[in-house]
């Protein structure tokens, strides 16, 4: 596996774990009474740019599979 490859998976794996941070601050928002519906939906945006981030990067390690 090539540098750039290592480099790509570590920075997958970095932004796995900001998401998975995200899905904690969002159990957390929901809890409190009143909802804050603002800063929970900048939050799903936030961790839903990760989740495209996540793909787009491990779409360069993976080879192409052609059907």
């Amino acid at each position: 596996m090539s540098e750039e490859q290592n480099k790509i998976k570590a920075k997958i794996n970095e932004l796995r774990k900001l998401h998975s941070e995200l899905d904690i601050e969002i159990s957390k928002i929901v809890k409190v009474i009143p909802l804050d519906q603002v800063m929970l939906q900048r939050i799903k945006k936030k961790k839903l740019k990760l989740k495209d981030e996540i793909s787009k990067l491990s779409s360069h390690i993976l080879p192409d599979i052609i059907a």
